[in-house]
């Protein structure tokens, strides 16, 4: 079950304050600017610049 759409309506990236997708199979939210994934922890969108997963080839991940 994926997150309210209305929440994903507000929720930006915290970097770049765009907009973020929500990958229901990752269970994460992506922002295609930044290139980075957030984490969707039991039901709740972990949006810390910190925590964020790098989605560039040159990362690894």
């Amino acid at each position: 079950m994926g997150l309210n759409p209305e929440l994903l309506e507000v929720l930006a990236c915290p970097r770049c304050r765009g907009e973020v997708l929500e990958n229901e199979q990752a269970r994460e939210l992506v922002c295609e600017a930044c290139a980075v994934a957030y984490e969707i922890r039991d039901g709740i969108p972990v949006m810390l610049p910190d925590a964020a997963r790098s989605l560039s080839p040159e990362s690894g991940a």
